[in-house]
């Protein structure tokens, strides 16, 4: 019989990426598992919004600085002590500070988590990034290439990394709606077959880089292409009128479709025939992970996690990051392929489901 725990998820940043959104996830999972669960966050950010619409208790957090905020490690271990939390989980290199910080000041033994979210971007061997983390009781990478980078880049020691990767609710994507009935909820053509990118609007997302390959094989394919996004707040508000003015330029008019972003993604994932990862290099890439639990072809930059995923190309094809050519060739290589088995992708993808991740988790949790 597995121990049940009281679980704190820190999280200062107001805004709503996959961080967070992963945070979150997992919070909900373990909350379902009957664990005592709690989000540690800003008053009136996106998670604090999102946590209380999935029931799950909220105690709010102030600001904190990045380095040695010592009131704010105060704050927060006594705030540990008050709630009887066993394991604080973080996921902000940001917070990691003021966690560590917080558990050497504290009374109140508990266990400190890192779960890896970013990759890192210079070498952390120092003493003063050595002794921060040295107040964490694990460091959990969603991949083996980023357990390779900490065991490379930093003196966190082998025998407390662990591989648990990031996982989805694989059931939705299972069951979605079919190709002919999402097309028409995202008012496609049904007789026609696409090649789609979901993310925001942002350049490091890589819209024009598929738009510049799609380009190069239009005359060749009867495939059009569709988007799935909303604009980067605050950032970059020309770039979707950058993207419609190269499909004005290039004839790609009623090729080329542009859609706002849906909570219902499996919907897009099933109107979709062609999945492309259009980022330089994703750390992990959850979509790549939707995208395979939704049978698509996958074509995916040679770079960063999306490399693992696919297991270096047995899974999908990988192109040259940021070679819009190199993509063309391999669109066109994922839409010939004759031999694509769509639910051999799906039986690949069950060692993310959300049920097999939250085991992993929970079983690291026993001996810490």
């Amino acid at each position: 019989m597995l121990k049940k725990h009281t679980l704190a998820y820190f999280c200062s940043s107001k805004s709503w990426g996959g961080l967070e959104m992963n945070q979150l996830r997992n919070a909900k999972w373990m909350s379902e598992r009957g664990h005592e669960v709690c989000i540690l966050a800003q008053k009136n950010s996106k998670i604090d919004y999102e946590a209380k619409a999935l029931g799950i208790h909220v105690e709010y957090i102030l600001p904190h600085k990045k380095y040695l905020d010592v009131f704010a490690a105060f704050r927060l271990a006594q705030k540990i002590k008050n709630l009887n939390v066993t394991h604080l989980i973080v996921r902000d290199p940001k917070d990691m500070s003021v966690c560590g910080l917080a558990k050497r000041l504290s009374f109140r033994k508990f266990a400190l988590a890192y779960f890896m979210e970013m990759q890192i971007g210079i070498p952390k061997r120092d003493f003063v990034h050595t002794m921060r983390y040295s107040a964490f009781d694990c460091w959990v990478c969603p991949l083996p290439w980023l357990q390779k980078q900490v065991l490379e880049m930093t003196r966190y020691p082998k025998e407390k990394t662990h591989i648990i990767p990031s996982g989805i609710e694989l059931d939705k994507f299972f069951e979605a709606i079919p190709s002919d009935q999402a097309k028409a909820t995202l008012d496609l053509d049904v007789n026609k077959k696409y090649i789609g990118l979901a993310g925001r609007y942002d350049p490091q997302k890589g819209q024009m880089l598929l738009l510049e390959a799609f380009n190069k094989i239009k005359n060749e394919v009867d495939y059009n292409v569709v988007f799935l996004g909303e604009p980067t707040h605050g950032e970059y508000a020309d770039y979707i009128d950058w993207l419609k003015e190269f499909v004005r330029a290039n004839s790609l008019q009623g090729r080329v479709h542009f859609r706002s972003f849906r909570d219902d993604v499996e919907t897009f994932y099933a109107a979709i025939d062609v999945f492309v990862m259009g980022t330089k290099a994703e750390t992990f890439g959850m979509v790549t992970i939707e995208a395979m639990a939704s049978g698509c072809k996958i074509v995916g930059s040679n770079k960063g996690g999306t490399v693992e995923i696919l297991d270096y190309g047995r899974l999908g094809e990988l192109y040259e990051s940021g070679n819009g050519a190199d993509l063309a060739d391999k669109l066109m290589r994922a839409i010939q392929n004759q031999n694509f088995d769509s639910e051999y992708l799906k039986n690949e993808v069950r060692k993310y489901d959300a049920n097999r991740v939250s085991e992993q988790v929970e079983s690291l949790f026993q001996y810490l």
